[in-house]
């Protein structure tokens, strides 16, 4: 299992607990983690094979996960449970999805330096075996995806609007709420005329 879906050893003992559940229901994991605090939660981001998850998705996963772990018990306190979807500015945790985000901003950071640094800034340029492609000023680099420790899309206006677009595409957003936050993107004063 990738650390980047699980990092810590605990993390991994649950995910691998958890995946079984999660892709029998017909979803992955894409991001599990432990967060400590005054009581701990268990975070776990999950989507569809072909992306994007429903909210009646993550209630189902919550479920089955829970029912799972109050058997396995891997948690010693009392937690709090989250299933959620990766987001828009979504983790990416797999080498696939340096595939499915090419063209769009990224943050990627490594374990070690290469040439003299750990953080690298630009767009998703694909996957070349078991490398990352990422283009920066320098040009296009690969980097072993076994050498990340974190990688994120970068929150832009082109992924709000091309998700969105998406989504509208799928049924999940409505034209109105679509031409709304369309207006919002491109920071016109006047919201579009309601033709309903």
């Amino acid at each position: 299992m990738s650390d980047l879906i699980a990092k810590t050893t605990l993390d991994q003992r649950i995910a691998a607990l958890v995946t079984p559940v999660i892709e029998d229901l017909g979803y992955e994991l894409v991001r599990l983690r432990v967060m400590s605090g005054k009581s701990p939660t268990l975070q776990i981001m999950a989507e569809k094979p072909e992306g994007g998850i429903e909210v009646d998705d993550c209630a189902r996963i919550s479920t089955e996960v829970s029912a799972t772990l109050d058997v396995e018990d891997p948690i010693e306190d009392n937690y709090t449970l989250e299933v959620s979807s990766p987001g828009i500015d979504r983790p990416l945790t797999r080498l696939k999805d340096f595939d499915t985000w090419v063209g769009y901003e990224a943050k990627i950071e490594t374990t070690e330096l290469i040439e003299g640094r750990r953080r690298f800034k630009g767009t998703l340029a694909g996957t070349e075996g078991d490398e990352v492609l990422i283009e920066i000023e320098e040009g296009t680099i690969g980097l072993k995806f076994e050498w990340l420790s974190d990688a994120k899309l970068v929150l832009t206006d082109d992924l709000i609007r091309d998700v969105l677009k998406g989504r509208k595409d799928a049924g999940q957003v409505d034209e109105a709420q679509f031409d709304e936050i369309q207006t919002i993107i491109d920071g016109d004063d006047e919201p579009p005329a309601n033709t309903a």
